[in-house]
């Protein structure tokens, strides 16, 4: 080998190492960022120079990104979706229920009893009365909440419509960045890293698939087929409710003119949170609300007094607003349960209840302060299977007091079963994030191994060139 031949390979030697060594300095400061792939300085050699460092590639793992997000999505659909449920288990008031309309209706029920064996007691009147208050109560207190739960979910949704409508916009950025550099035969491989880890957050949000095009283009695609982004983010709307009533119907979310899909079942089918957060507001909440009514329902109608023509009316409970509800019928009345409410003749005197003319006509004809007959009647009538709607989604002939604590089991189920899937989603969303890692991560030990041959190539070339020094001093000394 000639002097310039040893030359020309120094050169390249240190060349080389230079640029190996700034590529491995950068993957260990960005060791711990979960948004960046591993780098690796490709070389070729020619008869020329040796080995020449060619360009810079990005570790990448296909099959194991396409797991990751899909993992992504169902995790966040289902965490969301459990966190809605815990919202509305302390409505009831938590693991002992102390809210729930079934506890009161067991208390009013003991008032009942213990009233019923002394009719003529009017301390004992009074107490059946608050027990009644304690119901209504109740109801109207889970209404308010249930509603103020659709309201603030319909914000979580309009919120995290803006976040992903921002997200397709930063995304159009880094794509046109990764395309640039790619036709240009620059580095894109930032421009790749930041595209991927917006690409993990917008799956986040709805299921996502990708394709990739020409000069490494990318398209998203909601998981069922509908574009988010195609050379430039297609736009998602929404129209958010300041306030929702029973009776509110919360608007769609529509991406590319096309709605989203609600989840379905209590595991939620869910991928990402905003089907999720459709399936809480317009599903979960208002089949529990359906329920609260059909509770108000069959409570006005088990305390229904009768009137001069023998037709049932509401007696010690009844609507705040004076309206008639036809309580007979198995069919929710939507709102019922934050309209009921204790007669205020019942409330100014508690010993009407006994007498049956709160608001109808009395069978107590003689005022016997020992008639007793309607306070059984009406332990008797939270005990007797009636018909519910069975739109309410639980049973639909049991006694009112059974109807409402299947309303406290049904809430308990989807919330038991949201756990579980949410569990299993977790700990795969690990699994793929701990695989994609390992795939296309940094491995520190791995890199200041390669770190350490590189210091030995670099001593090498040095030596090498201090050879090739002191050989052309000798040869300037022969000839001179």
């Amino acid at each position: 080998m000639s002097l310039g031949s040893a030359l020309n390979t120094t050169k390249a030697t240190l060349s080389n190492t230079a640029l190996q060594s700034g590529v491995v300095s950068n993957n260990i400061s960005n060791a711990s960022s979960t948004d960046y792939n591993r780098r690796t300085a490709i070389t070729a050699t020619n008869i020329y120079s040796g080995a020449t460092t060619v360009k810079i590639e990005r570790t990448e793992n296909t099959a194991l990104l396409k797991q990751t997000l899909a993992a992504t999505s169902d995790d966040a659909g289902k965490q969301k979706f459990l966190d809605g449920l815990n919202s509305l288990s302390v409505v009831l008031g938590g693991q002992d229920y102390t809210a729930a309309p079934s506890t009161y209706l067991a208390t009013l029920q003991e008032a009942l009893q213990t009233y019923a064996a002394s009719p003529s007691d009017v301390t004992l009147a009074s107490a059946v009365i608050s027990a009644s208050s304690d119901v209504a109560n109740a109801l109207n207190t889970s209404t308010q909440s249930l509603q103020q739960l659709r309201t603030d979910t319909d914000s979580d949704i309009a919120t995290t419509v803006a976040k992903l409508n921002q997200l397709l916009v930063d995304f159009e950025k880094a794509n046109s960045a990764v395309t640039s550099a790619t036709a240009a035969g620059g580095d894109p491989n930032n421009a790749l890293d930041q595209r991927e880890g917006l690409l993990k957050q917008i799956s986040a949000i709805v299921g996502v698939s990708t394709s990739t095009r020409s000069n490494n283009d990318m398209a998203i695609y909601t998981s069922d087929g509908t574009t988010l982004f195609e050379t430039t983010p297609r736009k998602i709307t929404f129209d958010s409710l300041a306030a929702y009533d029973a009776n509110t119907v919360g608007g769609s979310i529509y991406i590319d003119g096309v709605a989203v899909k609600t989840g379905e079942g209590s595991n939620t089918t869910s991928k990402g949170t905003l089907p999720a957060l459709l399936q809480l507001r317009d599903q979960v909440y208002p089949t529990y609300q359906s329920q609260l009514d059909e509770i108000a329902r069959s409570v006005i109608s088990a305390f229904s007094e009768t009137d001069a023509g023998g037709d049932a009316i509401a007696g010690l409970f009844t609507t705040k607003d004076g309206s008639v509800v036809d309580f007979g019928t198995a069919e929710i009345v939507p709102g019922l349960a934050g309209l009921i409410t204790v007669s205020p003749d019942a409330l100014a005197s508690p010993i009407k209840l006994r007498d049956g003319n709160i608001a109808g006509d009395s069978p107590n004809v003689d005022g016997s302060s020992g008639y007793s007959d309607l306070l059984y009647k009406y332990t008797t009538a939270l005990n007797t299977q009636v018909d519910f709607d069975p739109k309410a989604g639980i049973s639909t002939n049991v006694n009112l007091l059974s109807f409402a604590t299947d309303s406290a089991g049904w809430v308990e189920e989807y919330r038991s079963n949201a756990t579980t899937a949410a569990e299993s989603t977790s700990a795969m969303l690990t699994k793929s994030k701990e695989a994609y890692s390992n795939s296309t991560g940094v491995n520190l030990d791995e890199e200041l191994i390669q770190m350490l041959d590189i210091e030995q190539s670099y001593k090498a070339a040095a030596k090498l060139m201090s050879t090739i020094d002191d050989l052309l001093k000798t040869l300037m000394e022969a000839a001179n």
